[in-house]
C-alpha cells in the first residue's frame, strides 16, 4: 500500500534502531537591540549671583546722612550687612563706626581681585561691635596702583592686616608706617593672591638663590 503523504508540520520518521536521534535545530536568537544613545551632559550652571538687598536701619540711614557722596550703598546679603564706600570715604566711615557706633574691633582687612575690571580690586574691611553683637563690612573698589589711605590711625591692628594685603595683592597703603611684606620673603617677586599668579607658581630665582635647589613647581 503506498505511503500516505504526511501533513505538513508532522514529525519525520523515527530513527532507525541503534541510531541516535538528531537534535532539532534551535531557532536563531533575535538580534540584540542597539543600546539607546546616552543623554548629553547638562550644560554647566553659571555661578550664582549675589542677590544683595537694601539694608535699611538707623545706622544705615545715619551713615548716608553723615557721608553724602562717600557712602554709595548700604546692603545686606544673608543677614550680613555691608557698606559700599568711595576709596576716600572708607577711613572716615571706619572712624565713625568705631567712635560713634561701638564697632571698635577691626576683624580683618582683605581684598578681591577682578583682573578684567577697571577698578581691579575690592578692598574689604570687617569690623565687629561687642555691645551690638553685630558685624559690618566696608567695601570699596580701587584701581591697580591706587594707594588707599592707611587705617592704622584708627585701628592699630591695621598695621599687620594691611601688610598682608600688600604682600598677597600688591596694594600699597598711603601713610602706613612699615609697608613691607609679612608672609613672603622681602625679595619675593609677584603677589600670590592675584588671579594672574598661578596657584603653583614659584619665584624660581629666589628658590634657586636662597635654597640652592630647583623649584619642583
Amino acid at each position: 500500500m503506498p505511503d500516505e503523504q504526511k501533513p505538513e508540520g508532522s514529525e519525520g520518521p523515527p530513527p532507525a534502531q541503534g541510531e541516535a536521534p538528531k537534535p532539532q535545530a534551535k531557532p536563531a536568537a533575535p538580534a540584540a537591540k542597539p543600546a539607546p544613545p546616552k543623554p548629553a551632559a547638562p550644560a554647566p550652571k553659571p555661578p550664582a549671583v549675589m542677590m544683595a538687598m537694601p539694608w535699611d536701619s538707623d545706622l544705615a540711614r545715619d551713615l548716608k546722612e553723615r557721608f553724602p557722596g562717600r557712602v554709595l550703598a548700604t546692603s545686606t546679603y544673608l543677614g550680613q550687612n555691608f557698606i559700599v564706600a568711595t576709596p576716600e570715604g572708607a577711613i572716615p566711615v571706619l572712624e565713625f563706626l568705631k567712635l560713634e557706633a561701638d564697632f571698635d574691633y577691626l576683624v580683618d582687612i582683605t581684598a578681591v581681585d577682578w583682573p578684567k575690571r577697571a577698578e581691579r580690586f575690592d578692598l574689604v574691611y570687617v569690623v565687629y561691635s561687642f555691645p551690638r553683637n553685630e558685624r559690618v563690612r566696608i567695601k570699596t573698589a580701587i584701581a591697580d596702583g591706587f594707594h588707599p589711605q592707611t587705617a592704622v590711625d584708627v585701628h592699630l591692628t591695621a598695621n599687620w592686616l594691611e601688610r598682608e594685603v600688600f604682600d598677597m595683592f600688591g596694594i600699597e597703603f598711603a601713610g602706613h608706617p612699615d609697608m613691607r611684606r609679612i608672609l613672603m620673603p622681602e625679595e619675593w617677586e609677584g603677589y600670590p593672591l592675584r588671579k594672574d599668579y598661578s596657584i603653583i607658581q614659584q619665584d624660581q630665582r629666589w628658590v634657586r638663590e636662597n635654597l640652592g635647589i630647583e623649584s619642583g613647581q
